[in-house]
């Protein structure tokens, strides 16, 4: 870390980790910041939960309490740890209890995790506590035993990057014999946990998982040393994120997977017309898979098509991927159409290993009309467009009938029309609109009797039925073909901007001409203003935009904004709108970031515009990447020059 021009070393974290509440995790956390005082270490506790527990509470006398932080929640007040307070008393070592604790609204950070994130990079020593329940990989797997759900968790990496795991032992028997003397929870909540979570058979499971659990976590450093390795030249693992209630599970048996295989994590999301319209719910859902699948350390990756089994077999081809897990379709079946799912496409297409994954989600139906809503718009444009293209046929018909050509001949006219009405119009409404119309006018100008809607001819209802067929699927292949030329040319535009930026970074020659020009290409990318400054530690920030005629956004920054700006630039990482640090702010901003800290802060606007998609998301970061190495550049070439200066003087 970079801080006022002086590198601060990483605090140390040590995990108390314990199967089950009661275990005995903050009454040894406790003991332990005893001894380290005795040893002449500057300790102080942050946060205790306060549990009615007399003989953890005695262990508090002779330590220094930091005061909590009061927060009003709906009329409630709740005391939290303050971050703020922690951080100007700045000890040695301190105790942070609950790692897993979501923090309430009005807090820096959304977690607790990420108030000892910010303790660490600060350079103080960090002791904490948490079950094994609360480990994101492991959520499924502990709710299928104990039959609990748990809503606070922890991302893995956050327990893997601990210096020393401390396993708080205690044998079931034990732990049920405390809860029954009313040790951990009062007669009426204990009697409840008995009779649920903390029964024999659940706390020896949980047991068994903690154990296993730092027998890994203490392996990891040998094993990481060859991990890149063999991810590069063993296996390769993909999941597919979606909005899917069951992709979340999904995701974690994949990381479990990707662990022990020691190989590679891909999570592909598969863009189709159907999901850029997305909403509500499901939209949500599928962000918290893309930020599940990034804490579980999952490459994100991004392609675009009509048919995710193609898409998803094309990737894994050229990825080298070797094993795919899903999720199975929960999806109410059509009974007629009788769909190959996913799954068996996938199995038909490629010759890799396909996990599915079982979904005991309630069984549900996908609202199609959903789905095609915002398509099937009317438009007075789109409406003329198929008259025209249903009068010249017609009138090209007349000219046929006219010449003495068959009937054929003509119906071919028509589905040339239905072709081009299906092109040159959006949605499929027109094109099947125009089949329709198209069979009912041959069958009123050119079948006998003329001008009426009755066949004489018995082969008349055949000839109408392979007409209509013909045209809708017609219709439906050209609509497709637009749809793919569309997000074809959508997918270049974006690979050329990348490029684009890439080279044209090579060639400017101040650090300022980077941030412009990457503030410029974010511009284009997300149609808005974009904000930037230079990060130095001897200047305070003083940011641009572009365009440039947007000054008026720069004047009305709030106190608050610039302090989620200063906040990026002193921790070196993203916060604001749609992060999970200082999230209430309009704005999100990033860090521009080098090898030895902050190169520049980047902001963009989020309220009143669209949420940025994860494509989007991680071509932002590409190109932030890429400003970072160029203004990096500029920098070392300027040191260099003012060295050689400095030596001919």
């Amino acid at each position: 870390m970079h801080d006022g021009g002086n590198l601060v070393a990483s605090g140390q974290l040590k995990i108390f980790f314990g199967y089950a509440a009661g275990v005995g995790k903050t009454y040894a956390m406790l003991e332990a910041a005893h001894h380290a005082k005795r040893e002449g270490i500057d300790v102080v506790v942050g946060y205790v939960e306060p549990h009615a527990r007399p003989e953890t509470l005695a262990l508090l006398d002779g330590l220094e309490v930091l005061p909590t932080m009061e927060t009003d929640y709906r009329g409630i007040k709740l005391r939290e740890f303050d971050l703020i307070g922690a951080l100007d008393r700045h000890p040695q070592l301190i105790l942070v209890d609950e790692l897993a604790h979501s923090n309430v609204p009005g807090c820096r950070h959304m977690k607790r995790y990420q108030d000892v994130e910010e303790l660490l990079q600060a350079g103080i020593n960090v002791y904490t506590t948490v079950n094994v329940q609360h480990l994101e990989s492991l959520n499924d797997l502990v709710s299928s035993i104990t039959g609990v759900v748990v809503n606070e968790r922890i991302p893995d990496y956050v327990f893997d990057r601990a210096s020393q795991v401390e396993l708080v032992d205690i044998e079931p028997s034990d732990l049920e014999k405390r809860l029954r003397e009313g040790k951990i929870y009062r007669a009426q909540q204990a009697k409840r946990a008995l009779q649920n979570f903390f029964t024999t058979e659940n706390l020896a499971a949980l047991r068994e998982i903690a154990m296993r659990r730092t027998a890994d976590q203490l392996n990891r450093s040998a094993v990481s040393k060859g991990k890149e390795k063999s991810a590069k030249a063993g296996e390769h693992i993909l999941i597919c994120l979606s909005s899917a209630p069951s992709n979340a599970k999904v995701i974690r048996t994949a990381a479990r997977m990707s662990e022990a295989f020691h190989s590679g994590f891909t999570a592909l999301f598969v863009q189709t017309p159907e999901t850029k319209e997305l909403s509500g719910e499901n939209i949500k859902r599928l962000r918290s898979n893309l930020r599940l699948a990034e804490q579980l350390g999952a490459q994100i990756a991004t392609v675009y098509g009509t048919d995710p089994a193609e898409q998803i077999a094309e990737y894994a081809r050229v990825s080298g991927v070797t094993k795919i897990v899903m999720g199975r379709m929960n999806h109410k079946q059509n009974p007629i159409l009788r769909k190959k799912s996913l799954a068996d496409r996938l199995i038909e297409q490629t010759d890799l290993d396909v996990y599915i994954i079982p979904d005991r989600q309630p069984i549900y139906k996908r609202p199609m009309q959903k789905v095609r809503r915002s398509k099937e718009r009317f438009s007075i444009r789109d409406l003329g467009t198929t008259l025209l293209c249903l009068l010249l046929a017609t009138a090209l018909g007349f000219g046929f009938y006219q010449a003495g050509f068959s009937e054929s001949n003509i119906i071919t006219v028509y589905i040339l029309g239905v072709l081009l009405t299906a092109v040159s119009t959006n949605g499929h409404l027109y094109g099947a609109a125009s089949s329709l119309i198209s069979v009912a006018a041959f069958n009123f100008f050119f079948t006998e009797p003329r001008f009426s809607f009755q066949a004489t001819d018995p082969s008349y209802p055949v000839t109408f039925l392979i007409m209509l067929t013909s045209s809708i699927i017609a219709s439906s292949l050209a609509s497709r073909v637009k749809t793919q030329a569309s997000m074809a040319a959508e997918k270049s535009y974006y690979t050329e901007l990348l490029l684009e930026s890439s080279q044209k970074l090579q060639t400017v020659r101040t650090e300022w001409d980077c941030l412009r020009l990457t503030a410029e290409q974010l511009s284009r990318l997300f149609d808005r203003p974009v904000l930037y400054a230079l990060s130095s530690p001897e200047t305070e920030l003083s940011f641009r935009i572009e365009p440039a005629d947007e000054q008026a956004l720069v004047a009305g920054l709030s106190t608050e904004d610039i302090g989620v700006a200063k906040w990026v630039q002193k921790n070196n990482k993203h916060a604001g709108a749609t992060t999970n640090t200082l999230p209430d702010s309009k704005w999100l901003f990033l860090s521009v970031r080098g090898t030895r800290g902050p190169m520049g802060i980047v902001g963009i606007p989020i309220s009143g515009y669209p949420v940025p998609d994860a494509f989007e998301k991680n071509l932002m970061i590409a190109i932030l990447g890429e400003c970072g190495l160029s203004q990096e550049r500029i920098r070392v070439e300027s040191e260099q020059t003012w060295g050689m200066d400095r030596s001919q003087e």
